[in-house]
């Protein structure tokens, strides 16, 4: 579907990223020029803070950026406070419905609102909320939802469609800059692929806002991560959106996972390393699979930007390390270690993972 070439611009990241307008998440800068954002979205009953701080530290670790939670009743708002003492990326109050709960949230120091076109109410409420958020400088971002679309859109169009979600979304636009509100981001999420990639490549055209991509209700752990691989890689790949979440049906440290490896793959994350590992074969004298998950395992959220290659026989393993920072070659019961393209020694099977990492720190 393409978009503008006015609106393109080059940076280190990607060379067909489209230039949006920056915004402020707290202290995070996103959209223009900054790194693309990982986002996901706690599980406890935001009231219940010790396990919702445990949940918040254990996806920063993972390498999270921005976190939602949900604020659907007062004690979730009188929670907030409590909550954000302890933890130290931005925090979104996630609010459907009930306008009243937004306006609670923002008494507090919530970096961002979402908001539900499809399900705030009439218009002035949306502007009770804009106007306390313009007063605090906090973000908003505009949460369109297949899902949940307004009634009169859905009466014009039968059902969700891309036309629908970007008409749903530009209209909320119109009211935001009509009122000189421009601190905020959109997302139009629809759970199936197609119509989430048409949606968001029309809303592209139409702003120059921020775009939080997703695809929502994606589905399980394994299935849900190859829809949005698919879903946000496409859109990534086209130039467009500045923050992602990957919406699995699991715990959502995975969701963090999937998203630090699709902008890995992308090459548009330099602060995170990728692992390589051979779909190994008979061949194999090394537990390739087993070598690989426990490296995978140990790197996440390791803030460097190296390659490592989990190799497990002599046809492609020496090649595969040498083109790797760091790699393992694998033999019967032990492997060659290379580093920066050399060799530098043997290890046995069993010290393969301890021996990697520890050249690892040293990198």
């Amino acid at each position: 579907m393409g978009f503008r070439k006015d609106l393109l611009m080059y940076s280190p990241e990607s060379p067909f990223r489209k230039k949006t307008r920056e915004i402020s998440v707290g202290p995070l800068k996103l959209g223009g020029n900054n790194p693309i954002r990982i986002q996901s979205m706690t599980t406890p009953k935001t009231d219940d803070v010790d396990a919702v701080v445990k949940q918040i530290q254990e996806l920063e670790a993972a390498g999270c950026e921005i976190v939602r939670v949900t604020v659907n009743n007062q004690e979730a708002a009188d929670a907030l406070p409590l909550i954000l003492e302890k933890v130290h990326i931005p925090v979104i109050a996630d609010i459907h419905f009930d306008y009243k709960m937004a306006l609670a949230a923002l008494k507090h120091n919530i970096a961002c609102v979402r908001i539900n076109p499809g399900n705030i109410g009439v218009e002035w409420k949306t502007l009770e909320v804009l106007k306390a958020a313009q007063d605090k400088g906090v973000a908003i971002r505009i949460g369109v939802n297949a899902g949940s679309l307004e009634k009169p859109l859905l009466k014009k169009y039968g059902h969700p469609t891309p036309e629908a979600l970007v008409e749903s979304a530009l209209a909320h636009i119109a009211l935001f800059e009509t009122h000189s509100f421009f601190n905020f981001k959109v997302s139009i999420k629809s759970s199936d692929v197609r119509s989430n990639f048409q949606a968001y490549s029309l809303l592209s055209q139409k702003t120059d806002a921020p775009l939080h991509l997703g695809v929502t209700e994606a589905g399980t752990k394994n299935y849900g991560a190859v829809k949005s691989a698919v879903g946000i890689g496409s859109l990534l790949l086209s130039g467009i959106g500045d923050t992602i979440r990957v919406s699995l049906s699991c715990d959502p440290v995975e969701e963090i996972k999937a998203g630090v490896f699709i902008l890995k793959s992308l090459g548009l994350k330099n602060d995170a390393p990728e692992v390589i590992a051979c779909p190994s074969c008979g061949r194999a004298d090394i537990d390739v699979f087993r070598l690989a998950e426990e490296v995978e395992r140990r790197v996440l959220g390791l803030k460097k930007n190296i390659k490592v290659a989990v190799m497990g026989c002599v046809v492609n393993g020496p090649g595969e390390s040498m083109e790797a920072d760091i790699g393992i070659a694998g033999g019967k019961g032990e492997g060659l270690i290379y580093k920066k393209g050399k060799p530098i020694c043997k290890v046995p099977e069993d010290k393969m993972v301890d021996f990697l990492m520890d050249e690892i720190s040293r990198m």
